[in-house]
């Protein structure tokens, strides 16, 4: 509230200053002028559509290879020669679904053997690989 500049008895003026509150309100009609035609544009957006699948596929069951410190190798638990891993994946790789490939090699086991093993995999046309660690002992 203001107050008078002395021309009268020192009693407060009755009039309210206006001026702030018009700057105020010109100010958010400016905005809001501004801003509501930009609130019209409307984005497209393509949500995927659920679908209910009568008859889910279960997937095949992994293929454990295991690969020994000496580089003898273990097609589910029999052994295998390198010729026979290549026939072996071929003829898996040719599956639909195509099942996981999982390599199991020992700690000792030296890396190219791995890698040749992985190659070979990779050139039969497996694209499903992965390796299986046995968990550290528990003290």
């Amino acid at each position: 509230m203001a107050f008078s500049s002395g021309s009268g008895a020192g009693a407060p003026m009755a009039e309210i200053n206006v001026t702030p509150l018009v700057d105020v309100m010109l100010v958010l009609l400016i905005i809001f002028m501004i801003t509501a035609p930009l609130m019209q544009h409307k984005i497209r957006i393509d949500l995927p559509q659920a679908t209910i699948n009568q008859n889910p596929e279960t997937p095949p069951d992994p293929i454990d290879l295991a690969i020994k410190e000496d580089g003898s190798l273990y097609w589910n638990d029999s052994a295998i020669s390198d010729m026979e891993l290549k026939a072996q994946l071929a003829v898996t790789a040719q599956r639909a679904p195509q099942p996981e490939l999982q390599i199991r090699a020992e700690k000792a086991t030296r890396y190219e053997i791995v890698a040749k093993v992985m190659a070979d995999a990779k050139n039969q046309g497996m694209v499903k690989i992965g390796f299986v660690t046995t968990p550290a002992p528990r003290q």
